[in-house]
């Protein structure tokens, strides 16, 4: 009673500092227990993911006359020169391959449908699929895609079984949570927990498959096992990893399950997967491409060759045409465009946006069933007709020093540029302002000032605009890229 008595008794200024040294003690507890309950908030919502995807996820189990864990050509390739081309010792790609013969899988169809990898299953000639509650079945049909390493497996139950909820790999961004279930090495049910490391990575030794990157954590077991968000769906189907020791380091690869629905799909309704295709070579535009479009810039794909009597030779389209998108959705890179095509309706009109010398076309056409490899390899490149333009015009300008000649797409390769049009610079005299500048052969001069250089007609019109100007700002490409030179006029 006292100590009550004794604290209604303080001075004001006692009673503020008292509750000073108070409030921040309770403020920094009810912070401390928001971070707690924000933390059991993500454990519970991984709890039930976990427990959603769980039960349709499979051990796979085979076995084959070959010898089992034998280390396949493919692990010892060096991931990075599925990126850049260059050596890099210590490093090995590896398809995660259990020792023993597993891997894993999804049930995606409760009659008895899975899901899994090709390589987890190829050279075996016993396969069995043993489901969450042990029950093992063996399996009575696969089907299989060596271009997407994607497996399909019947087996049949007698009482349907858990099916996964697929959802929408389109919708995934990069910082996604998701899970990777499995059973890495022979650990049944397995979960890891990571996010979307990045999209549309593409591997040489799996094809030019875009697939999900992630950092949830991958080992041998999990080929075939899913890639699940947080409401439990699975949009992935895992199947590598980046790895010095054959081990999880953070680097997984799954391929998306968008494109495995259409596969499984194919597989069942054709037992093969029926692909469209236009019949065309291409080349990726790493840069925006100027020189295709009078306003602005351009992102897309170059058609370096057209193949005779295919969807695109039919359609009208040429060589060096730049496509822009397909079917009204944007494309910036060869295996999206591919990917978009194989996977359109067959003997269906489809639009094509094209940049053809500068002028935006639309171009409809109907695509065919993809032919094999060597019916491929037999179609003959379309002849262009007989250039009857004037041939290319060469000036040169004394007082820069520049011996300058119009540019076309045909000097292209020749010169390692992604351009198609533009002034090349073929000499530049020691000591001249065009040297000066650092204009050197082999230069494409695609931009002077705000023009944009479609040949030297444009590139005199823009020196004579910008007559009275200190410098004239020139946009150049050329093998080491695109750079800005400022070209000052001679004194």
């Amino acid at each position: 009673m006292s100590r009550i008595w004794t604290l209604t008794k303080l001075k004001p200024v006692a009673i503020a500092l008292f509750m000073v040294v108070l409030i921040p003690s309770l403020a920094g507890g009810d912070e401390d227990r928001q971070a707690i309950e924000q933390a059991k908030s993500l454990s519970r919502a991984f709890r039930a993911a976990s427990q959603r995807v769980l039960p349709t996820v499979v051990k796979v189990q085979t076995a084959s006359t070959t010898e089992t864990g034998q280390v396949g050509e493919r692990e010892n390739r060096n991931p990075l020169d599925d990126f850049f081309g260059n050596p890099t010792p210590g490093f090995r790609f590896q398809i995660p391959r259990p020792e023993m013969g597993l891997g894993s899988g999804v049930i995606i169809d409760p009659k008895g449908i899975v899901l899994t990898n090709r390589h987890v299953i190829e050279n075996a000639s016993i396969i069995t699929v043993q489901v969450s509650d042990g029950r093992e079945f063996p399996v009575v049909d696969k089907k299989v895609d060596d271009k997407t390493d994607i497996a399909v497996l019947k087996i049949e139950p007698s009482e349907p079984l858990p099916a996964a909820s697929l959802g929408d790999s389109d919708q995934l961004e990069i910082g996604d949570w998701v899970l990777a279930v499995g059973n890495p090495f022979e650990l049944e049910g397995t979960v890891s927990a990571g996010i979307i490391s990045a999209k549309g990575r593409t591997l040489n030794s799996l094809g030019r498959t875009r697939l999900i990157q992630t950092d949830a954590a991958i080992n041998p077991g999990n080929s075939g096992g899913a890639l699940a968000d947080l409401d439990g769906e699975v949009v992935g189907i895992n199947t590598a990893i980046f790895s010095r020791t054959g081990r999880n380091e953070g680097i997984g690869f799954a391929i998306p399950i968008n494109l495995a629905k259409w596969i499984s799909d194919e597989l069942l309704r054709h037992g093969r997967v029926r692909r469209a295709y236009l019949g065309v070579a291409l080349e990726q535009v790493l840069a925006p491409a100027t020189a295709y479009q009078q306003n602005g810039t351009a992102k897309g794909v170059v058609i370096r060759q057209v193949f005779k009597d295919t969807p695109a030779h039919q359609a009208g389209l040429r060589k060096n045409d730049l496509i822009t998108s397909f079917d009204g959705i944007p494309v910036s890179e060869m295996s999206a465009l591919q990917e978009l095509v194989e996977r359109a309706s067959i003997d269906s009109p489809h639009r094509v946006s094209i940049i053809r010398k500068g002028e935006l076309l639309e171009v409809e056409l109907t695509l065919r069933e993809m032919p094999s490899d060597e019916e491929l390899q037999a179609h003959e490149p379309v002849e262009e007709p007989p250039a009857d333009a004037a041939p290319r015009r060469k000036t040169y300008d004394k007082s820069l020093g520049l011996l300058l000649m119009d540019f076309d797409a045909e000097l292209a390769s020749e010169l390692g540029v992604r351009v198609g049009e533009g002034v090349v610079v073929v000499h530049a005299d020691r000591g001249k302002p065009g040297a000066k500048c650092g204009l050197k052969a082999g230069m494409v001069i695609v931009r002077a000032g705000n023009k944009l250089v479609r040949g030297l007609n444009d590139f005199q019109n823009a020196l004579d605009e910008n007559e009275d100007a200190a410098a004239l700002a020139l946009e150049v490409v050329s093998r080491a890229g695109r750079q800005i030179l400022m070209l000052k006029r001679p004194e």
